[in-house]
């Protein structure tokens, strides 16, 4: 196909089965609006332009897909595929070749459409694909010696046309004239008085006599979302096509089916990945990187060797050598560590950086920090950097000691090769080399006794 092409997405839909107030082209699959994902398809295939026909939440939808390059209308009336194509073609030139998809199509390959641009035609060509139960679509109607003749819906079928597995995806690609015209002639004299896009096959077979037509190789990936069931069938196809992805790469997954990936991965070689962990936003991950069994990791950038042990959760973490990491350690934005580091079980982090070797094996909150290298950080270790009004930053310099059970009062510093005894509050700059203790004298008494229930009452 040598015409300029422009792509058609009919994104009108209102989804009522969803039972949402969601708009349909934004309930989700792998974590990203059902749209998204079909605009990056359309987009991947260069186009002139992409028309977007919009109709329920449509605000909604144009704000969640800001960033595409699109040209939006307005369906304000939605009265059927052919009405909402009718919508896009003003802004479609004569001369052009129109590419019609389905918003809530978002699985389909860009591989099969660049199939069906190469491989056809205009005036008219269509995506078929066949299903073992064909209920609810356009059956493909045709004649004896298998040209294609039109297109019957499912409830203006006869019995006998029920039978018929090949169906119609509702995606077609036309010349923008002829297009043009035909959708001019459509009536709207059917079940639910609509204008069907597919009635224009049979005027496409009166004028030329032929329609060209791609069966699609996989109908799952062509499979749409009504109702929340689908919608479910469509996570798990993308589960699918992802973990497959990583695999082809060289990632091993414990069991894909226990993999969600909502976003992008990239991995390098020998990563090992266990079960029911979740991947969200942009994750790299480097070579021989392992991920614990329960884990969530968002927009993460882990180097080489880098261990993350079960049910710890990651939010912007960067390590710039091989760490290791929980388990059960929660690790927010701004978490930059070093190689050698420690972050063990119930610790928190954000926005810390810590230095080459330093360690907080548990039981720490560290916000704000800047930490040096060879650093111990003992149990039960808080750095308070939160005044009630302002966020303040805690220092504490190389080879650094940290008793357990002490508070660092921000702004602080610890100096070089400090120690700071267990239980002590710093709320001063400890000097470097020194060691500094900040707790009550202890004092026993002879003779307490501990109160009993039922005594001076």
């Amino acid at each position: 196909m040598i015409k300029p092409l422009h792509i058609v997405i009919l994104a009108a839909g209102e989804g009522t089965r969803m039972k949402s107030a969601r708009p349909k082209m934004l309930q989700t699959v792998g974590g990203r609006p059902m749209l998204a994902h079909l605009l990056d398809t359309a987009t991947s295939l260069e186009p002139e332009q992409v028309h977007v026909v919009v109709g329920s939440g449509a605000e909604q939808v144009k704000e969640a897909c800001a960033d595409y390059a699109v040209t939006w209308v307005n369906q304000d009336e939605r009265r059927g595929t052919g009405h909402a194509v009718m919508q896009a073609m003003p802004g479609v030139p004569d001369g052009s070749a129109v590419l019609v998809l389905l918003g809530d199509h978002p699985l389909i390959p860009a591989a099969l459409l660049e199939k069906m641009i190469a491989e056809t035609e205009p005036p008219l060509a269509m995506l078929t694909m066949e299903l073992d139960d064909p209920t609810g679509y356009g059956r493909i109607l045709r004649d004896p010696g298998g040209n294609i003749i039109g297109v019957i819906e499912h409830q203006d079928a006869a019995p006998e046309q029920h039978e018929i597995r090949e169906v119609n995806t509702g995606i077609i690609m036309a010349d923008a004239a002829r297009l043009r015209a035909w959708l001019d002639k459509l009536d709207c004299d059917n079940a639910k008085q609509e204008y069907y896009l597919p009635d224009i096959f049979s005027m496409a077979r009166a004028e030329s006599g032929e329609v060209q037509a791609v069966m699609a190789p996989d109908y799952h990936d062509l499979q749409g979302a009504n109702d929340r069931v689908q919608l479910a069938a469509l996570e798990k196809r993308y589960q699918q096509r992802m973990a497959r992805q990583l695999m082809e790469s060289g990632v091993q997954l414990v069991d894909p089916d226990r993999l969600d990936v909502r976003g992008a991965v990239s991995a390098g070689s020998d990563v090992h990945i266990d079960i029911n962990v979740i991947l969200q936003g942009e994750n790299r991950l480097g070579d021989g990187v392992t991920v614990g069994a329960g884990s969530v990791l968002t927009d993460c950038d882990l180097a080489a060797g880098t261990v993350v042990h079960p049910h710890s959760v990651l939010e912007g973490v960067v390590t710039t050598g091989a760490c290791d990491i929980g388990p059960f350690a929660r690790l927010r934005p701004g978490t930059v560590l070093a190689a050698g580091c420690r972050v063990g079980n119930f610790v928190e982090t954000k926005n810390a950086r810590l230095g080459e070797g330093s360690k907080a094996s548990h039981l720490t909150y560290l916000g704000d920090s800047v930490v040096g290298k060879s650093v111990n950080i003992g149990a039960g270790t808080i750095t308070c950097n939160y005044d009630g009004a302002y966020k303040h930053q805690t220092v504490i310099e190389d080879d650094v000691f940290i008793g357990s059970d002490t508070q660092l009062v921000a702004p602080v510093t610890v100096g070089r090769g400090a120690t700071i005894g267990a239980g002590s509050t710093v709320t001063k700059n400890a000097p470097a080399g020194a060691l500094t203790v900040s707790r009550s004298r202890q004092t026993s008494i002879e003779g307490w006794k501990r109160p009993k229930k039922g005594e001076g009452q």
